[in-house]
């Protein structure tokens, strides 16, 4: 996956009065890093008020003991982040903190609300302040500010009015709530934990704190858990169900279960698939680290090719606030990724990766094998070609920007400079997520969007200036 593409944040949130729900919180932050490491937050109730701690940065670099004794109460939500709709400033971090009629509440949010603009253009007629530029504040305005005497009413009216991805993590001072949007776009999971309950984005969260998995949080649902226990209800029918296939393939641990299915093995199919549809004569497979190394085990056990681990990653290098030097960029990939010689000369290599999206860090990558003494060098994707933007949370890149949406696979084979490239077809992309096409969103490769996207957010896609709006912050190349 080129590094510069993100999914948006993770959420978490805990209602257990016996445990220290901010390090439970944090703990569970820390396990869903990957999901965003632009900044991080926690907001806590006692009870009466709401406590919120959140800066930019990584979760270790945000939180310290001090910071977490002044995190007091009995449940609590927290929020890792990378900026789609919204900039990226200690202003945006959430979670989000709004006063309304109805007392305070906190939230924090995973998703893209596509009808943001409009929702947020009538709030303000209605007298509303905003204090930050994120969809996440308009969501938390319209709870807020909604004509309802309940909480149940209040998610209703935001549910009929917010287009979009939204699995949300809200704060009250006596209750927790998860909310999923009707199509289920983004994840939201349900744990039990010393007599509490537990909300986050991947199980892979709730099993390093010791929790039992209870279930997924429907489309369409909201759950409310308070001192009473857990209650749910459906405020919006379901719609088309419609997980986002991209967190099977690249987004999600691969100790995490999205649907019923774990998905590291998920993984392992987009490989076999993927060499029963993409054969090519070959000495070694390798894959690209660290989320294609299942897809690259399952190819080559299906191939009967062997497998090696000839592209060794350095875990330390990941989106950091100090920037290397000029020279020190221009080597990027070599930060990040080291073959081994002594594997790779005057082999043919097979190499599996999750996606192409812009086509500028893969050539990097088969220059260095090339280097390295590979003879061939032959690239096998786990997806379709990106052909289209996405509007629901995942910072994509324009249309414009997109390689496969105006290249051939044989020019992009030309433009990385591979012997040969293959990609998995959709109908086999999702049926190794035991899903079907009907069943997923593949947006970002069909251009079959299961919601409505407004005309202004399309036409904007286009553009190929990457200041062009707000609503898909431009593409950055990490290091």
């Amino acid at each position: 996956m080129d590094p510069s593409v993100r999914e948006k944040c993770g959420v978490f949130g805990v209602f257990a009065p016996v445990e220290d729900v901010a390090r439970l919180t944090f703990c569970g932050l820390y396990a869903l890093q990957h999901r965003g490491q632009e900044s991080a937050g926690i907001a806590t109730s006692d009870g009466e008020r709401l406590h919120f701690f959140g800066q930019m940065g990584l979760v270790s670099q945000v939180f310290d003991e001090d910071a977490l004794l002044g995190l007091q109460g009995t449940h609590a939500i927290g929020h890792t982040r990378y900026s789609t709709t919204g900039s990226s400033n200690s202003a945006n971090c959430q979670p989000l903190i709004v006063e309304g009629e109805c007392g305070p509440l906190a939230l924090a949010h995973n998703g893209n609300t596509v009808n943001a603009d409009l929702l947020r253009a009538d709030l303000e007629t209605q007298g509303v302040q905003f204090e930050t530029s994120t969809d996440s504040e308009v969501l938390a305005q319209l709870i807020a500010t909604a004509p309802a005497s309940t909480w149940r009413e209040r998610f209703a009216y935001m549910m009929r009015r917010a287009k979009g991805a939204y699995s949300l993590a809200v704060l009250t001072p006596d209750a927790l709530f998860g909310v999923r949007d009707p199509n289920g776009i983004r994840p939201l999971c349900i744990g039990t934990l010393s007599g509490g309950y537990l909300l986050a984005s991947e199980s892979s969260a709730l099993d390093h704190l010791g929790a039992t998995f209870l279930r997924e949080v429907e489309p369409g649902e909201v759950v409310r858990i308070d001192a009473s226990g857990l209650t749910s209800w459906s405020v919006v029918a379901p719609e088309r169900p419609a997980p986002c296939l991209l967190e099977y393939i690249y987004f999600a641990r691969p100790d995490s279960r999205l649907g019923g299915e774990l998905i590291y093995p998920v993984r392992m199919r987009l490989g076999a698939q993927l060499a029963r549809e993409c054969p090519v004569e070959a000495d070694i497979v390798i894959g690209i680290p660290d989320s294609a190394i299942a897809a690259a085990i399952g190819y080559a056990q299906e191939a009967e090719i062997p497998y090696s681990e000839a592209l060794v990653k350095n875990r330390y290098v990941g989106r950091t606030f100090i920037q290397p030097d000029q020279r020190l960029r221009d080597r990027g990939v070599q930060l990040k990724f080291n073959p081994l010689p002594e594997l790779l000369v005057g082999r043919r290599v097979i190499v599996v990766d999750d996606t192409i999206v812009r086509g500028t860090t893969t050539p990097r990558v088969v220059k260095m094998l090339r280097q390295a003494g590979a003879r061939e060098v032959h690239m096998r994707i786990t997806s379709p070609p990106v052909m289209h933007p996405c509007f629901y949370g995942v910072d994509m890149a324009s249309k414009a920007e997109l390689i496969a949406a105006h290249s051939s696979v044989e020019e992009i084979r030309q433009h990385i400079d591979v012997d040969s490239l293959g990609y998995l077809s959709l109908e086999g992309t999702v049926a190794a997520a035991n899903r079907s096409t009907q069943e997923v969103c593949s947006g970002c490769f069909s251009g079959d969007y299961p919601g409505e996207v407004p005309l202004q957010l399309d036409k904007l896609s286009l553009e190929a200036d990457a200041t062009r709006d707000r609503h898909s912050v431009p593409l950055r190349t990490l290091i």
